[in-house]
């Protein structure tokens, strides 16, 4: 499925590109890399051209998307470096650190990258609301079914939706009471856009927790929080990337209790009291 360099396949149709499509294969010549962790937002701006550009230049190349694009972008790197010979391969730890490294850095630069602004605006918004929902799309779906089991102990007004049928079209009845949280490392995935975008338009508010500051998904939202961790199209659903989401999460959980301390307490005692007797 995967088999054609697409770096090999961007220099041989250069010529065939329009103004607005060779500025984006410019920088993705001199910047491969770095590519595989921006947004195509980040990207657009980064090429001053509109996100339907970059779009138009994956299509050009007969891809799906941008995330295909970053997928085939990606194993063409990967293929490069295989091609290293033994001795010039970089060296490494050893995998228990690797994975331990990866995790604290996922949980320090979510903590880097807190705006504390922000975290109050998102608190402020979800103690307003009268309904708060948790989506998130494949493993994102995870994180938000995580929020949804953490904040259920300590209130009535939190659930989450797993099809994205289903939020959709709980999406389109929301109001301003309403308030839905989503959960989107990518901040691309067509299935959030879509939610955000029918919310939007019933009145709802949104917030999201995401990774990237500028993404189809943040247009639609009034408050973000970003989570660490970059992650390449290889490495999607990486443990580090939920760390740092669930790192957010459990803030929120903290903060949330604190600053309505009495309630929480009471419901959660409530809520313990309900399973204590399951767990023996």
């Amino acid at each position: 499925m995967y088999n054609t360099n697409i770096i090999l396949q961007i220099q041989a149709e250069y010529n065939q590109f329009t103004k607005a499509e060779k500025k984006v294969a410019d920088y993705v010549l001199q910047n491969k890399k770095k590519v595989l962790y921006m947004s195509i937002t980040d990207l657009a701006d980064a090429c001053k051209i509109g996100d339907t550009s970059v779009y138009r230049f994956c299509r050009t190349l007969k891809l799906d998307g941008y995330q295909d694009f970053k997928m085939k972008l990606s194993l063409s790197l990967t293929e490069q470096e295989s091609d290293l010979p033994v001795g010039a391969q970089p060296h490494s730890d050893s995998l228990e650190s690797q994975v331990m490294e990866s995790h604290i850095s996922a949980i320090k630069e979510s903590f880097m990258m807190l705006d504390h602004k922000k975290l109050d605006e998102f608190l402020t918004m979800m103690e307003n609301a009268e309904r708060i929902y948790f989506f998130g799309i494949g493993d994102s779906l995870l994180t938000a079914e995580e929020a949804r089991n953490k904040f259920l102990r300590i209130t009535r007004k939190v659930s989450c939706i797993t099809d994205p049928h289903m939020q959709s079209m709980a999406a389109s009845l929301m109001g301003p009471e309403d308030l839905i949280i989503i959960i989107s490392y990518s901040g691309a995935t067509k299935d959030n856009i879509h939610v955000a975008k029918v919310a939007k338009q019933a009145g709802a508010r949104i917030a999201c927790i995401t990774h990237f500051r500028k993404s189809p998904l943040t247009a639609y939202s009034d408050v973000i929080l970003l989570c660490g961790s970059e992650e390449s199209p290889l490495e999607g659903g990486s443990m580090s990337a939920k760390i740092g989401q669930l790192y957010l999460v459990d803030l929120l959980f903290q903060e949330y209790y604190a600053r309505n301390y009495q309630e929480s307490r009471k419901n959660n005692k409530s809520t313990s009291k309900a399973v204590v007797e399951k767990l023996f």
